[in-house]
Parts: C-alpha cells; sequence; structure tokens
C-alpha cells in the first residue's frame, strides 16, 4: 500500500470509521466552533464520488454541532423525490430533537409552494427565530439529488441568514452549483484514503497486522472507505488465513446477493426499482404479494446487512449497494419494473409525485397513460416549480406519436409550461412545430393565442399583433376569439395609434365578458391600462388597472403604478400595505415601493428597495426590470453626488440593453447616458443621448422618465438644443391638460415653459402647483430654478428666499449634490462663501458614518435583538428591504454576525449620538 498523504494526520486524532479524515474533520470542527463563537453563518460542501466517506463525515459534524449545543436539522435527498417540493430539506427540519420546525409550521409553508420568494422568506424567518438564542446546524446529504424548490431555497437562504448562527453542510458528488449570494463556501473534496488510512481501516476490522494478499486487495478499492470495507468484511468472514480473498469482495455486491435465496434476490431488485429508501407494501405491490408474505425476505435482506429497516421504511444500507443491484438489472427489465411501478403507484391511489418518477425512466411513445400523467404533473408543479413543469411537459409532448391529435393538447401545455418557466424561444420553437403539422383552424388559433405570452416576453409586439390578427380571421371559440383580441390589444399598447389600441381593448373587453372568459377579460384589461398610461391618461389607467387588481391581484404593482402617475402617493401606501405577508409578485411590489420612496424623496430607501427588487429578481433568475432598476439607483446616485456609483450601475445597465435591446430600455438608458454626460460637463453629447430618447416614441411616452422632464428640458437648453427643449416642453403642456387633476403633470408643465422662456411667472407657477404634489424633488428643482431665473435678472432679494428653500429641501432629502450647486448659487446672490448649514453626508464608503439614516435604524433594531420580520414591522417595511439594509451595514462595518453589530452598536452609543441615527 502507498505512503501516507503530504500533511495527513494519523495517530492520537485518528479514530475507526473516520480513518484518514482527520483533516476534515478539523476544518469541521472548526466551522461549528465559529459559527457557534458568534462569527456569522457558514456553508460547507462535501463532495466526492459514492462511498467516499461523505455521509461518515456529515454524522461526525452532527455529533460535533450536538455536543456544542446546536439544533440541528439531518435531512437527505432521495433520488426520485424531485417532485416534492421542499422534500430534501424538511425531511430534516421536521425530524430533528427537536425538530427545528414545528409541524404547524410547514403547514403554513406548504400552503404556498407556489410562491417561492414569499416561501424562502418564510422558512428564514422561522429559522432566523429558532436561531436567536441557539446556534444552528441545517445539514443535507446527497444534494445532487434535492428536489428543486429545495435547491432554490439552498441557494437563498445561506445569504438570507448570513448573520445568523445557522452553518450549512451538504453533500453531493460533485458541485450542487447552487448559484447563491451566501458566504463562500468551504469545500472539502474528499480524495481516496491513503494507503496508512487503508491499514488503519484493516486494523480495526481484523486486528493484528495485515497481511500483504489483504494490502493488495485494498489497493484494488481505489481507497474508496466504503468498497474497502466490504471487501474486509469479506475477508473477515472467510478469515485472515482462509483462501486468497475473490475479486468479487472488492468490488461489492454480486458474491453476496449470490448466496441469497431467488426470491429475495427478485425482493431487492424490486426495491433497488423504488430507489434507495421504499416501502415494504410498495414492494409488495410491485411484487404482486402481499407484505406480510415478503418476512422471510427482509429478514434473509437485513440479515446480509443489504438493508436496513428504519421502522418506516426499508432503506439500502448505501446507495452503492442499491446501484449494484439495480445495475444487475438488464435495461429493458428495469424500464419495464418502473413502468409497472407507476401504474402500481397510481392504483393504489399515490400522487403523481410518486409515479412520474418512474414514467420518466420508463414511458414510450404511444404510452397514453403517461402522457396523461406527466400533463397532470406538470400543471401540479406548475406554480411551485416552473422548470420541472416544462421538463414534464415536453417529455409528454415526445411521448405523442406525431400523427396523434392529442399532440395539440400536449403541445399546448407544452408552450405554456416552456413560457412560464422563461424559455420563450423554447416555447416559440415548439409551438410553430406544432403549426407547421397543419392543425385543424381551430388549434391554431388556439396556439396563437398561447403563443402569444411568449412573443409578447420576445419584445416580438409586430409579430405578436401579426400572428393575432391572422388567427382573428379563422377561430371560431369565443373565447379564444376574446383572448387573441386582448393579446393583439397589448400589442398594439406598444405601438404609435394608441386610440385604435384602446378600441381593440375595449372590444376584446366586451367579449370576454360576454364568452364569461377570465384568462381574456384579465388580458383586456391589462391591455387597456397599458394603453392609457402610455398615452399618459391617468385616470383610465388607474380605473383599468384598480378593476385588474380586484379581478386578480397578481396585478396589484400595476394598480400602484397607475397610483403613482395619479399622485396619490396615500393611495399605494395603503395599498401596498394591503398586499399582506404572502403577495404574489413581491419584486415588482417592491418596485413600486422604491418608485413611491423616490417620489417622497426618501432616497436611502428607495436604493434599498431598487437593490431588493433587483436581489429578488436575480434569486428567481427573471431580471425582466434590471435597466429600470438600475437607471433609477444611477440617478439617485447622482443626486447624491455619488459619481463612481452612478457609473457602476450605467455600466450594468449598458451589458443589460445589449442583451435585451428593446425600445423600452434603449429609452431610459440614453436617459441615463444624457444625465451622466451633463453632470460631467458633456452638454453636447448629453443632448445627443436625449434625442436618441426620442428614436422610437416622444419622451413622455416613457412613464419612467415622465418626472424628469424638466431636467431633460434643463440638458437640451445646456445642450444648445432649443428645438429639442421645445418639443419636451409642448409634451409637458399636453400632458398637463390630459391630466388636470395631477399636480406633478400640471406643475411640470409651467416648469418646463418656465425654463423654455426664462419666465420666472411661470417657474413661481410651477413652485405654487408642485407644493401642493407629492414629490419634493420636483419642488425643489421648479424652486431652485425660480430663484435662478430671479438672480438672474438682477431680483436677489426675491432670488435668495427660493434658493434658500430649495437647499433645505435637497438637504432634507440627501440630495446633496443638488444641495451643493444652489448653495453655490447662494453665495452668488449673497457676493461671499455662505455658511453651510446641516451635516455633509460622509463620502466614506466603510465605517460607522458611512450607514444611511434607514440603515442606522435597522443596525439599532437589529443590535437589540430584534429578527428582521420583527424590524421591518418596526419600520413598516418589508423584511426582504431590511435584509438589503443588513446586507449594506456589514459591508460597510466589515462584520458578519449580528453579535458583532450589537457590539459595534453598543461601543457607537457609548462615544454619544451617532449621525443620522
Amino acid at each position: 500500500m502507498t505512503a501516507g498523504r503530504p500533511g495527513e494526520r494519523a495517530g492520537a486524532s485518528s479514530r475507526p470509521g473516520l480513518r484518514g479524515r482527520e483533516t476534515e474533520v478539523e476544518r469541521l470542527r472548526a466551522l461549528v466552533e465559529e459559527v457557534r463563537d458568534g462569527e456569522g453563518g457558514a456553508v460547507a460542501l462535501l463532495l466526492g464520488e459514492p462511498g467516499i466517506g461523505k455521509t461518515a463525515l456529515l454524522r461526525e459534524a452532527v455529533s460535533l454541532a450536538r455536543a456544542r449545543g446546536f439544533l440541528v436539522s439531518h435531512g437527505h435527498a432521495e433520488e426520485l423525490h424531485e417532485l416534492a417540493p421542499l422534500a430534501s430539506l424538511t425531511s430534516g427540519l421536521l425530524h430533528g430533537d427537536p425538530p427545528l420546525l414545528a409541524a404547524a409550521d410547514f403547514a403554513d409553508l406548504a400552503g404556498h409552494h407556489d410562491q417561492r420568494i414569499w416561501l424562502v422568506e418564510r422558512l428564514a424567518q422561522l429559522i432566523e427565530e429558532r436561531s436567536a438564542g441557539t446556534p444552528v446546524l441545517i445539514a443535507v446529504d446527497d444534494v445532487q439529488w434535492a428536489d428543486p424548490l429545495s435547491r432554490f431555497a439552498l441557494g437563498v437562504l445561506p445569504a438570507r441568514l448570513l448573520s445568523s448562527p445557522v452553518l450549512w453542510l451538504l453533500t453531493g458528488r460533485e458541485d450542487p452549483e447552487l448559484h447563491g449570494r451566501g458566504p463562500r463556501p468551504a469545500v472539502l473534496p474528499l480524495r481516496p484514503l491513503s494507503g496508512t488510512a487503508l491499514a488503519e481501516l484493516a486494523h480495526d476490522v481484523l486486528g493484528g497486522d495485515v497481511p500483504d494478499r489483504v494490502g493488495r486487495l485494498l489497493e484494488g478499492t481505489g481507497g474508496n472507505p466504503f468498497l474497502a470495507a466490504e471487501a474486509l468484511a469479506g475477508v473477515a468472514a472467510s478469515g485472515p488465513d482462509g483462501p486468497e480473498p475473490p475479486e468479487r469482495l472488492v468490488l461489492g455486491v454480486r458474491g453476496r446477493l449470490a448466496g441469497l435465496r431467488p426470491d429475495t434476490l427478485h425482493f431487492l431488485r424490486i426495491g433497488s426499482v423504488l430507489g434507495r429508501a421504499f416501502s415494504l407494501a410498495d414492494a409488495a405491490a410491485l411484487c404482486g404479494r402481499p407484505a406480510s408474505a415478503l418476512g422471510a425476505e427482509v429478514d434473509e435482506a437485513l440479515a446480509a446487512a443489504l438493508l436496513h429497516d428504519d421502522g418506516e421504511r426499508l432503506l439500502f444500507r448505501h446507495d452503492l449497494l442499491r446501484q449494484a443491484v439495480y445495475a444487475d438489472l438488464a435495461p429493458s427489465v428495469r424500464r419495464a419494473l418502473h413502468r409497472e411501478a407507476a401504474s402500481r403507484l397510481v392504483a393504489a391511489g399515490r400522487s403523481s409525485a410518486d409515479a412520474v418518477p418512474h414514467l420518466l425512466k420508463s414511458a414510450e411513445p404511444g404510452d397514453t397513460e403517461a402522457i396523461g400523467l406527466l400533463g397532470a404533473a406538470a400543471e401540479d408543479v406548475g406554480a411551485a416549480l416552473p422548470d420541472l413543469a416544462a421538463d414534464l411537459a415536453v417529455r409528454a409532448l415526445e411521448l405523442v406519436p406525431p400523427r396523434d391529435p392529442l399532440a395539440y393538447e400536449a403541445g399546448e401545455r407544452a408552450v405554456v409550461a416552456l413560457t412560464r418557466a422563461g424559455r420563450y424561444t423554447r416555447a416559440r420553437d415548439t409551438g410553430d412545430a406544432l403549426l407547421a403539422r397543419r392543425p385543424p383552424l381551430d388549434v391554431v388559433a388556439r396556439l396563437q393565442s398561447v403563443l402569444g405570452d411568449a412573443l409578447w416576453h420576445l419584445d416580438d409586439v409586430h409579430e405578436l399583433t401579426r400572428r393575432s390578427t391572422a388567427a382573428l380571421a379563422v377561430v371560431t371559440d369565443p373565447a379564444v376569439r376574446a383572448r387573441l383580441l386582448a393579446r393583439q390589444a397589448l400589442a398594439r399598447s406598444r405601438g404609435d395609434d394608441l386610440a385604435a389600441a384602446r378600441e381593440t381593448g375595449e372590444r376584446a373587453l366586451a367579449e370576454a365578458e360576454r364568452a364569461g372568459d377570465r384568462e381574456a377579460r384579465v388580458l383586456a384589461l391589462w391591455g387597456l391600462g397599458e394603453i392609457a398610461l402610455n398615452a399618459g391618461d391617468c385616470a383610465a389607467a388607474l380605473a383599468h388597472h384598480t378593476a385588474l387588481s380586484v379581478f386578480d391581484a397578481a396585478f396589484l404593482p400595476e394598480e400602484a403604478v397607475a397610483l403613482l402617475h395619479a399622485d396619490d402617493f396615500d393611495a399605494v401606501r395603503r395599498l401596498l400595505r394591503t398586499a399582506g405577508d404572502a403577495p404574489q409578485r413581491p419584486a415588482m411590489l417592491i418596485w413600486a415601493q422604491g418608485t413611491l420612496d423616490l417620489g417622497r424623496g426618501r432616497l436611502d430607501d428607495a436604493d434599498a428597495a431598487f437593490a431588493t427588487a433587483e436581489r429578488l429578481e436575480a434569486d428567481l433568475r427573471v431580471p425582466g426590470n434590471l435597466v429600470n432598476l438600475r437607471v433609477n439607483r444611477a440617478l439617485l446616485a447622482l443626486l447624491r453626488g455619488d459619481r463612481a456609483a452612478a457609473g457602476e450601475h450605467l455600466d450594468v445597465v449598458r451589458a443589460a440593453v445589449a442583451d435585451r435591446p428593446n425600445t423600452g430600455n434603449h429609452a431610459t438608458h440614453r436617459y441615463a447616458e444624457a444625465v451622466v454626460a451633463d453632470a460631467d460637463g458633456d452638454h453636447p453629447a448629453a443632448a445627443a443621448h436625449l434625442r436618441s430618447v426620442q428614436r422610437d416614441h416622444p419622451f413622455l411616452r416613457w412613464r419612467l422618465l415622465r418626472p424628469h422632464l424638466a431636467q431633460a428640458v434643463r440638458i437640451a437648453l445646456r445642450g444648445g438644443d432649443r428645438e429639442l427643449a421645445g418639443d419636451l416642453a409642448s409634451q409637458a403642456a399636453a400632458h398637463a391638460l390630459r391630466n388636470p387633476a395631477v399636480p406633478t403633470a400640471r406643475g411640470t408643465a409651467a416648469h418646463a415653459a418656465g425654463l423654455l422662456d426664462g419666465d420666472p411667472e411661470l417657474l413661481e407657477r410651477a413652485v405654487h402647483v408642485l407644493g401642493t404634489g407629492p414629490r419634493p424633488l420636483l419642488l425643489a428643482a421648479a424652486t431652485a430654478d425660480l430663484g435662478r431665473a430671479l438672480l438672474a435678472s438682477g431680483d436677489t432679494a426675491a432670488a435668495t428666499p427660493a434658493l434658500t428653500g430649495a437647499h433645505e429641501l435637497y438637504a432634507r432629502t440627501g440630495a446633496d449634490a443638488e444641495a451643493e450647486r444652489v448653495r453655490t448659487d447662494l453665495e452668488r446672490a449673497a457676493g461671499r462663501p455662505r455658511r453651510r448649514t446641516g451635516r455633509p453626508r460622509p463620502r466614506t464608503d466603510r465605517g460607522w458614518d458611512a450607514l444611511t439614516a434607514s440603515e442606522h435604524k435597522v443596525a439599532r433594531l437589529i443590535a437589540a435583538g430584534h429578527t428582521n420580520r420583527s424590524a421591518a414591522a418596526t419600520l413598516v417595511v418589508s423584511p426582504h428591504t431590511v435584509n438589503t439594509h443588513l446586507a449594506s451595514i456589514f459591508r460597510k462595518l466589515g462584520v458578519r454576525s449580528r453579535v458583532h453589530l450589537a457590539r459595534i452598536v453598543l461601543a457607537e452609543d457609548d462615544a454619544g449620538p451617532a449621525p443620522g441615527g
């Protein structure tokens, strides 16, 4: 046998069961103690081939943690359980001693499998509460088989619970690549045992010196502890002085199986098809015998140390044993047994989650039952596991013979599932392949209707318009006709003729109501709301979106946006509160919250909300709003005087627009470029970017830009493009006429006209009107421009109070860059430098003074013992936003845990009042 690996520790720290794993045990012990001692959360990955010792090390870590007072969740993922949402994670959370989660907690979670973000946040809250006074270990064995919802949770939770004393320990055959944003995992790759470790293992089993022939036998195991132990068990059974151990003892199981009775061997083969763990009842059903008649077979398998009985299920003692038994089956026999297992499970009333894994391994083209079960399973898991649902629906379609009419029904399900999973190109291609078969005209219309969603997400509105128009010429089903009309209206909301689009939407709504079709009605109301918003008709947009959100709560964000455009900020706050603890589309609701905060001049909160919305979209891997989020953050950074951060946000915008170059992204991106160029003093370039904003539609067509129209006029004038400034002012005037009840619309029109003409009276009117509205930053900008106009006209006495008022507004909101510009104007008005008032914002990005006012509040609440949830309730924000604040606090303070944060807060409080806190 070979010598030990360099640096391998042996001797006192080596012990039976963990020979050769001393280094890994010490690393796990250190992680457990770091988490126990308040160093924050951690993640460890134990990686290696089957039988290499991952589970033994995981059990050692569990023992170490329990001995140090941890609450422990020890779960196990199973190969055939991928359709059971959260099964891999909750297999441990519910069965600890004591369990980490109560049954009532799990029942609450189980009711929200279709809301992944809410479910993970609620799970995080529960774990956070349990870890408040006691460290927690959450271990999951064989994570390569984890169900998709558990994988999603494992990718998100470590980052969410980074400040809590939670250690995550996962084992797998390779890196699970969970793509989370949590702490960098400690990766422990398990390599083959050295000769020294194998010799110690042999001594543990055989005692005394190890014969040379046993050493040669162990060398043939490749250093795999399980295979080595199996070989040594064979030697122990035949005696060290017996005949040369046969090769079958090296590779495992066939020799041990050969001595079993045929009925026991058949029973084990049936069990291997059902998975590593299986119920006796399922095995009996597949054997075609009553469970009571299998006692002898079970006893013999247990006596041979092939199975273990945990009181509820039978388990193969190691997955290598199951794989060896399973591999010994001929492929055709395996397939037949899987198919029979699926049928018997369905006949026994079991769920599709139990039957479908077997169908995936066995179903053949034309298997009607399998097609139906796969389709039903896709619908069952669609909301919680959209990617898995898409895979199941596509597999069902593949099983349908090409000329079978069932292909169109299965194909429609596949297109819908692929679209919900965000695989828009694959959805379009799947639908087009079905259309190429020349189906009946009504089928054509149905397929084009469901394809409309994929085309919308692909930003291919021209093709959506063309296809819906063609399908309307052949459709006979009233409900499908209403859906097609609604799709057409939605597509036309992006076009130039919004009057025609509105007419189409109204016809779609009328036909949807006559047909009694819910989907068509939702689409029609959505289309009408989009058309009205794009046309700048705030009242109509609000009416349609209010009706839509009452009909379908998933559209609450659209109602919030419509209220924002109508300047009804109080109603937006009430609406966001009514979303409750489990809202649909939380990222979009937080986007609405951020837009509200920006409108109210709460820049720190707005930036945190936008960062939170981006993180949630990234967690779901659907960054559809990334450009708007980053453009807003870039504009916020410029208001605060952080040119570097604005540049970083703009770089992200550039990359996102290159990846998804639609008209809206182009317009908002170009506006951000214009503002940055203007701030850098390159006014001609800024004006050129501003002209590009209007490449496809007028400036005010882009909703995100509407509050910035006066700034756009200012940029155009500084860039020497008076014609562009006049066009923008005309758009503002028209928008004000359409929205006489909206102060922002009327005030912006007066502001734009006052800038264009240099007219203090118009600017004074803008200040008066905007003063009745809810947007302090717009009021500050108009007041500052009034002061500058008065100053330019020589009326210093009138200019000074206007500029002073603007400076106070900017300073109050944290728009330090704008406050500094106004201070310069005040110095000009006074003819001398002006004494600065208020606290300048810190320019450092590290330390206590780098925290924003909102972050100071969060830091104090967390230090006082609040959970993220209770801190969120105190501050009346989302727990997601508190988590964003907390991540920023930890980064700025250079800490990883709540314990460290509490120490810093205590030290700051002892030192005196904190700024902004």
